[in-house]
C-alpha cells in the first residue's frame, strides 16, 4: 500500500490510501470505522432533462463523493472492499452510497488515526516491499501451494497424483512435473514444507529443472502436511527470515505462548473481564486482541489504558488459525509480567 498523509492534529487529519492488492483491501477494512469521513471517485448515475414521456436510461458518471461511513464489508473472493454511508459532499447529499472499492482504486480516509492504525499503515507499506511468499506442502502423491496473504494463508491449488507404498519413477516425475508447474510465474520466496524426504527430493527436482526458481526455494521440515503444514512453517520463524518481522509468525507464535502459559498456569490473562483486571493491575506485558473487536470502543479504551502502561498490543487477524484460536478465548488476552489473583 502507499499512503500520503496530510498534517494531522492531535492525531485527527487526511490520509490518501492507495491499495495494491487484496492484502491492502483487507488493511482497509480495519482501518475505515463507522463514523470516519471517506473521499472517492465513483460512479453515479445523473439525471438528464428530456422532452420524451419516456426518459432515456440514467446515464452514469465519474464524480468524486465524500460519505459519512456506515458500514464496510470486505469481499475477499473478489478482491473487493464495499464502504457504504450517507454522502456529505458532492453530488445528491444526504442520500445513500456504497464505494466498491478494488486494488488501485485511491481513497482519501478522514478521522482520528490511533496508534493502532498507524501501525497497520506502516505494516501494509512495508508489505509492498517484498514479493509475496509461497509455501508448498507436498507428500507422496499431493501437494498444495498456498500464497500467504496479510490476513492468513490463501490456498491457491492442489495437485494429485500417484501414491502408494509402490510408486514407480515415472509416476513420480510426472508427478513432480505437474506440481512444478503450478510454480510458474511466482516471483517471490517459495517453502517446500512437510514431513519425510519426499519434499526434498522434490526441491533436487525443482533445482535441475529451473535454476531461477531453486535460488528462491527453501525446504523445510514439518510434523503436517497442507494447512497445517503452512502453520508450521510460520511457527518456526521460517518467514521471519525471509522478510523479517512477518505479522503472521508473531501472530503463531504470541498464541502459542498464551496458550502454554494458559496449560501450566503461567503468567496469563484472557477474557474481557480478566485482562481489564490485569490492566487494572499494570500487570500486562503484552495484550493480543482480536482485529474484529477494535470495533468496540471500551476495547479501544482498554488498549490505550494498556499503552499507557507501556503494554504491547499485537493485533491478531481473524481470518487466521491463531486469530480464531483467541475468538474462543473471548478475543483478547494478555502475557503478564507477574501473576495475578
Amino acid at each position: 500500500m502507499k499512503v500520503e498523509f496530510g498534517e494531522l492534529k492531535q492525531s485527527y487529519g487526511e490520509a490518501k490510501l492507495f491499495p495494491e492488492n487484496v492484502d491492502d483491501l483487507w488493511h482497509l477494512k480495519h482501518l475505515i470505522a463507522p463514523g470516519d469521513l471517506v473521499f472517492a471517485t465513483t460512479f453515479r448515475s445523473v439525471d438528464g432533462a428530456t422532452d420524451k414521456l419516456r426518459p432515456e436510461k440514467t446515464e452514469k458518471k465519474p464524480v468524486r463523493l465524500g460519505i459519512r461511513v456506515e458500514k464496510v464489508e470486505f469481499h475477499e473472493y473478489a478482491t473487493r472492499l464495499r464502504v457504504g454511508g450517507m454522502i456529505k459532499y458532492g453530488v445528491d447529499v444526504a442520500s445513500y452510497h456504497t464505494f466498491n472499492l478494488d486494488p488501485g482504486h485511491e481513497v482519501s480516509v478522514i478521522k482520528r488515526w490511533r496508534p493502532v492504525d498507524l501501525q497497520r499503515v506502516e505494516r501494509a507499506v512495508e508489505a509492498t516491499l517484498h514479493d509475496v511468499i509461497h509455501v508448498l506442502t507436498v507428500e507422496e502423491g499431493e501437494a498444495e501451494l498456498f500464497r500467504i496473504r496479510q490476513y492468513g494463508p490463501e490456498r491457491v491449488v492442489t495437485v494429485t497424483g500417484g501414491s502408494g507404498k509402490r510408486v514407480d519413477t515415472d509416476s513420480r516425475s510426472a508427478f513432480f512435473a505437474d506440481v512444478l508447474a503450478t510454480l510458474k510465474g511466482v516471483t517471490g520466496p517459495v517453502v517446500v514444507a512437510g514431513p519425510g524426504f519426499v519434499k526434498d527430493d522434490f526441491v533436487t527436482f525443482l533445482k535441475a529443472r529451473d535454476a531461477d526458481l531453486g535460488e528462491r526455494v527453501i525446504a523445510v521440515e514439518t510434523r503436517r502436511t497442507g494447512r497445517g503444514a503452512v502453520q508450521d512453517v510460520i511457527g518456526q520463524g521460517v518467514l521471519d527470515r525471509l522478510v523479517g518481522d512477518l505479522q503472521l509468525s508473531r501472530e503463531v507464535t504470541r498464541m502459542e505462548e498464551v496458550l502454554r502459559r494458559i496449560g501450566c498456569d503461567g503468567p496469563v490473562a484472557y477474557g474481557r473481564a480478566e485482562v481489564t483486571d490485569a490492566v487494572n493491575y499494570g500487570a500486562v506485558e503484552e495484550i493480543l486482541v482480536l482485529d474484529e473487536s477494535l470495533r468496540n470502543p471500551s476495547m479501544n479504551r482498554l488498549l490505550e489504558t494498556a499503552e499507557q502502561m507501556n503494554a504491547k498490543v499485537v493485533v491478531l487477524s481473524s481470518e487466521f488459525d491463531p486469530g480464531q484460536q483467541l475468538e474462543a478465548l473471548g478475543g483478547v488476552a494478555a502475557l503478564l509480567r507477574f501473576k495475578i489473583g
